[in-house]
C-alpha cells in the first residue's frame, strides 16, 4: 500500500486527524484577506472584457516576422488607439491579433491598409476582420448573469430538500467564496474574460459542489443519532467527516488539474490566446479556489451554524462533562488505589465517572467508548490475591494392592494407567 493510502486510511479511522472545523478561525481570518485584495483588485483594475462583451473589431494578421511593436505602430499609424495586441501560435504558424473598439468602415480600411503596407503583407490573404456590434455583447453578458443565478438557485434548493438548509447556506457560502476569489484573480492579473471563460466558469461552480455535496453526505451519516449520546460534539463529528473524506478529495483534484494545466501551459504555450486558453484558464484557476473552500469553508461554516441550535448546546455541555469526569476518576483512582493493585485499576467508585456520563448514558449503549475506557478493568473485575503456595507435604503412605495372582509395588500417589 502506497503512503498516501496508509494516510488515508489512518484518517478515515481517525488515527490522524486535521481539525479544519476547530481552526475555522485562522481559514476565515486567510479567506477574509484574499477577499479583500480581490475587491479591491475588481473595484480598482476592472475587468478586462472581450470584443464579444464590449463590442468592436478583430484583426487576424498572418506576419510570422513583425513584432509586437511593429503590428502596435501600424494599427496607430491607420488612425486607431488603444488596440490590444496578442500573438497567436508559434513559429511559421505565427499570427497577430489586434483587438479594438468599435470602428466605422473608413477606419476599418485604414487600418488593413496601414497593416499591409508597414509589414509587407497582402491586404487580401493574410489579414482578415471580425467585427462584433455592441447589442450582440450585452445580450451575451445578460444570458451569462441569468444562466449562473438560475445555477445557485437550482443549486440551493436542491440542497435544501436533499440535505437541509442550513447545509445549503453554507454550501452557497462556499460557492461565494469560489466566485469572488477567481474573478479577484482575473481582475488583479488582468486576464481577458471571454465567452468561453464564463462556460468554465460555470463548470468550475458545479465541480466545487460536487466535492462540496460528498463531504456533507459523510457529515449527515456521522452525526445520525449523535444526539442520543455523549461521545461527540458536532464539530467533532463534522470534522472526523471531513478527515474521511480529505484524500479522496485532493486526488479529485490533483486528476482534474493535471490534464487542465497540461491544456493551459503546453496548449497556451503553443497555441497561444483563444477560446482554449480561455476555458483552460479559468478551469485551473476555480479548481484551486474551490477544492479551498469545500475543504476550509464549507465544512466549518455548516459546523458553525449546528452548534447555535440548543441540542447541539446541551451535546456539547455533555461531552465537556463526561470528559472532566474521566479525567477527575483517573485522579482519584491514582490516589485512593489499594495496595498491591495498579493505580490505573482504582476502585469502582472511581472508576464511575467513565462508566455513566452526566446525563446518564451509560458506556454500554456508546458503540464508540475509547479502547482506553474498555480495556481498563474496575475493582470488581481484579482477581483477589491467592495466597503463595508452601511446600507439598507427603500424603499417606499406600499398601499395595494385589492384582491377579501376583502384586507389583507402585509409587505413592501414583495410579494405574488404563
Amino acid at each position: 500500500m502506497s503512503r498516501l493510502g496508509q494516510v488515508g486510511g489512518m484518517l478515515y479511522r481517525g488515527e490522524v486527524s486535521v481539525n479544519f472545523v476547530g481552526k475555522r478561525r485562522m481559514w476565515y481570518s486567510i479567506s477574509a484577506v484574499i477577499i479583500v485584495i480581490s475587491l479591491a483588485a475588481l473595484i480598482i483594475r476592472g475587468l478586462d472584457f472581450s470584443v464579444e462583451f464590449t463590442g468592436g473589431a478583430v484583426f487576424t494578421v498572418q506576419a510570422p516576422s513583425a513584432s509586437v511593436s511593429q503590428v502596435q505602430k501600424a494599427v496607430t499609424d491607420g488612425g486607431v488607439t488603444g488596440a490590444v495586441v496578442q500573438a497567436v501560435g508559434s513559429g511559421s504558424n505565427k499570427k497577430w491579433q489586434v483587438q479594438t473598439s468599435t470602428l466605422t468602415n473608413n477606419q476599418t480600411t485604414n487600418v488593413e491598409n496601414s497593416l499591409a503596407r508597414e509589414l509587407g503583407i497582402n491586404q487580401a490573404t493574410d489579414i482578415s476582420v471580425n467585427s462584433v456590434g455592441p447589442s450582440w455583447g450585452s445580450q451575451i453578458s445578460s444570458k451569462a448573469i441569468e444562466a449562473l443565478i438560475a445555477f445557485v438557485v437550482v443549486i440551493v434548493l436542491y440542497l435544501s430538500i436533499a440535505f437541509e438548509w442550513k447545509m445549503a447556506v453554507a454550501a452557497f457560502v462556499a460557492l461565494l467564496h469560489t466566485l469572488v476569489i477567481t474573478v479577484g484573480v482575473y481582475a488583479l492579473i488582468h486576464f481577458q474574460v471571454s465567452p468561453a471563460t464564463v462556460i468554465g466558469f460555470l463548470t468550475i461552480l458545479g465541480y466545487a459542489l460536487y466535492d462540496t455535496v460528498v463531504v456533507f453526505d459523510k457529515v449527515r451519516e456521522n452525526t445520525s443519532g449523535l444526539l442520543g449520546g455523549a461521545r461527540s460534539t458536532y464539530s467533532e463529528a463534522a470534522n472526523l467527516a471531513l478527515n474521511q473524506t480529505l484524500v479522496r478529495s485532493i486526488n479529485t483534484s490533483v486528476i482534474a488539474l493535471l490534464p487542465v494545466g497540461a491544456i493551459l501551459f503546453v496548449g497556451g504555450g503553443l497555441l497561444g490566446v483563444g477560446e482554449l486558453k480561455d476555458l483552460s484558464l479559468v478551469l485551473f484557476v476555480g479548481i484551486l479556489a474551490g477544492a479551498y473552500a469545500s475543504i476550509c469553508i464549507a465544512t466549518p461554516v455548516l459546523a458553525q451554524l449546528k452548534e447555535r441550535e440548543p441540542q447541539y448546546q446541551a451535546l456539547a455541555k455533555r461531552v465537556a462533562t463526561r470528559a472532566s469526569g474521566g479525567r477527575a476518576a483517573k485522579r482519584a483512582a491514582a490516589k485512593t488505589a489499594p495496595a498491591g493493585v495498579p493505580a490505573a485499576l482504582g476502585s469502582s467508585a472511581d472508576m464511575e465517572g467513565d462508566e455513566t456520563d452526566d446525563a446518564g448514558y451509560a458506556d454500554d449503549t456508546d458503540p464508540e467508548t475509547s479502547a482506553a475506557d474498555q480495556l481498563t478493568p474496575t475493582a470488581s473485575r481484579v482477581p483477589a490475591a491467592r495466597p503463595t503456595p508452601g511446600p507439598a507435604r507427603p500424603g499417606p503412605r499406600q499398601q499395595p494392592r494385589r492384582s491377579g495372582g501376583s502384586a507389583r509395588h507402585r509409587p505413592a500417589g501414583k495410579k494405574k494407567r488404563r
